[in-house]
């Protein structure tokens, strides 16, 4: 796959051990990886970045994975984020699908589930991405006199 359109993903996740293997694993199989341990950090690298999809721990220190959701969110509102969890619940997976997760996976992740899963979040962004430009174009068309 040419580097230049790989899928860059966010990585999210205190367990250095976790992120470190993940990574390896996702850039294998073609991605670009920036890895982070805390959500403060991915909210700070998120701005100089072109990330397509962040994928983010529930349970981190420091600001949790709900909160890390909300501050991406509100920087990057294009954004496509899965959450992961070791500890699941409804609650929390209705929690971070009402502040705009795309998914919500349980840990140990199924590698195969996770790449379908970045890979149609990617999709989903690309679409919105050109129906944006799309409706970009026409306002600018319908503004103009000639």
């Amino acid at each position: 796959m040419d580097s230049q359109f790989a899928t860059k993903v966010l990585l999210v996740d205190d367990e250095e051990e976790f992120i470190s293997l993940m990574s390896q694993r996702l850039e294998t199989r073609g991605l670009q990886v920036v890895s982070v341990t805390c959500g403060e950090e991915a909210v700070a690298r998120i701005d100089d970045q072109n990330i397509d999809v962040a994928v983010v721990d529930l349970a981190m220190p420091g600001i949790d994975g709900i909160e890390t959701l909300i501050k991406l969110k509100e920087k990057r509102p294009d954004l496509e984020v899965i959450m992961l969890t070791g500890h699941a619940t409804v609650h929390s997976g209705i929690e971070a699908m009402k502040h705009g997760a795309v998914d919500y996976l349980e840990k140990p992740v199924n590698l195969s589930q996770l790449m379908e899963v970045i890979r149609a979040a990617k999709e989903r962004r690309m679409q919105a991405m050109a129906k944006q430009s799309a409706d970009e174009v026409k306002h600018i068309l319908k503004s103009k006199s000639w």
